[in-house]
């Protein structure tokens, strides 16, 4: 990569990196998301075109900001939390690209991936779904499901599973958290769930 995509991650990252809430490794939450991030696309992805690669970094980018509990409960309420989160990662994020020198194509893709357009018809925003659904099941799913009824848990796992391509649907397979899915979902979680 350029020297101008490490300059835009670095940036990216030290704004990751004034998450004010305290992790127990000491890493900011948000630091170690976008890495995880960047982890799963890759690993899944290696060949992923440079706008991809900083989208899956800055997927959150101060996300701390615009808090879930300064909207109304329910689906409304979350949907306009979640919309206006999209809107702004992707204005923060186009604002370090530019100040690195990315031009409008560049800086207008992220800024397209950020905002989820296109999942299940554009590769590149599947691929960034499929990175923060893993990095969900992976690393957030048994908090999740320690703070919510089994009811709740199995409907965001079924819609995960949904956002997910059969790639990454295979992966989530391996992870550790596979065997908390079936204690969750049921013996026969796999069957009743959907593909793509």
């Amino acid at each position: 990569m350029t020297e101008r995509f490490e300059q835009a991650i670095a940036a990216i990252d030290a704004e990751h990196a004034k998450d004010p809430r305290a992790a127990d490794s000491g890493e900011p939450p948000e630091l170690a998301y976008a890495r995880r991030m960047t982890h799963w696309l890759e690993r899944l992805y290696p060949n992923a075109p440079e706008p991809l690669r900083l989208a899956v970094r800055a997927q959150h980018i101060r996300r701390w900001e615009i808090r879930r509990e300064d909207y109304e409960e329910g689906r409304d309420g979350y949907i306009r939390w979640r919309n206006h989160l999209k809107r702004h990662h992707a204005r923060l994020t186009s604002e370090i690209l530019e100040n690195c020198g990315y031009g409008d194509e560049t800086t207008t893709r992220v800024r397209d991936l950020l905002r989820k357009r296109g999942v299940k018809s554009d590769p590149d925003t599947q691929a960034l779904e499929d990175a923060a659904c893993l990095v969900f099941l992976e690393t957030m799913l048994e908090d999740f499901a320690a703070r919510h009824p089994k009811e709740k848990v199995a409907s965001i796992v079924a819609k995960t599973w949904r956002k997910m391509s059969s790639r990454a649907q295979e992966t989530a397979l391996d992870l550790p958290a596979a065997e908390k899915l079936g204690a969750i979902m049921g013996a026969d979680w796999q069957s009743r769930m959907p593909t793509d």
